[in-house]
């Protein structure tokens, strides 16, 4: 197979994160999978082809800790094509006034700061590098664009997030650097198992609402990433079709 390019994918060790490195493992992609948890990271390179996935401790809200895992990947690749700012959390969830400081701040750490400390890594990487250039895409969530009850520190970092991937989209324009940004709402995963089950809604009501194949989210990702980087998916917005998100509220 021929390797098509170098990438980092965080969060890699469960959920959404697994399911896009494997979806770029298996079409050629050299993948360094970036997680907290060796044993998880080790579960998602035996899914891939052989050598094809490097497990890759780290932890994205530690600013050594990221340096690291760029470090390395230079020392074993040479090189960055492709960076997947895809971990996440939405713990501690609640309201603006139930929210604690610590809380509000652990969000930001993971979020918001994790995917500018990889960017901020990644692009001076892809700027230096020859040839030039590579691209970004970073997970940003239906909550980049409207909230669910009690998810004030959630739904701000994924707003910002939107403000990060314009950011870098405009300020990598002259370095062939392109960004783009992934929504995804409802993808089967563990962190929506609660959602499946049953959900508070705008009115105070509970749902269980539908929930899609998180593989449809990965080739979604696959596709934006094997573009050429003359060509840029900007913003894509992938969910369950019942889902309520048009309309919602």
């Amino acid at each position: 197979m021929t390797t098509k390019g170098v990438a980092v994918v965080t969060g890699a060790g469960s959920g959404l994160g697994r399911d896009i490195t494997l979806a770029l493992a298996h079409a050629g992609w050299r993948v360094a999978a970036a997680g907290r948890r060796v044993a998880t990271l080790e579960a998602t390179a035996a899914l891939a082809p052989a050598g094809s996935v490097l497990p890759a401790v780290a932890d994205v809200t530690d600013p050594d800790s990221v340096a690291s895992l760029f470090a390395v990947v230079g020392d074993q690749y040479g090189r960055l094509d492709l960076l997947v700012n895809n971990a996440g959390t939405g713990a501690p969830p609640g309201a603006v006034d139930e929210v604690s400081l610590a809380g509000w701040q652990s969000i930001v750490a993971v979020n918001l700061t994790g995917s500018f400390l990889c960017a901020h890594h990644a692009v001076r990487m892809m700027k230096a590098q020859d040839p030039r250039g590579g691209r970004i895409i970073n997970n940003g969530s239906i909550s980049a664009h409207t909230p669910r009850p009690g998810s004030v520190g959630y739904t701000a970092t994924k707003h910002a997030i939107t403000g990060l991937t314009k950011s870098i989209s405009l300020d990598g324009r002259a370095y062939n650097i392109a960004c783009g940004q992934i929504d995804i709402g409802n993808a089967a995963t563990e962190m929506t198992e609660l959602i499946a089950a049953g959900a508070v809604q705008a009115d105070g009501s509970i749902m269980a609402e539908p929930t899609f194949d998180p593989r449809h989210a990965a080739a979604a990702v696959l596709y934006m990433a094997e573009l050429p980087l003359d060509t840029n998916v900007q913003f894509l917005t992938i969910t369950a079709t019942a889902m309520p998100f048009i309309g919602r509220g």
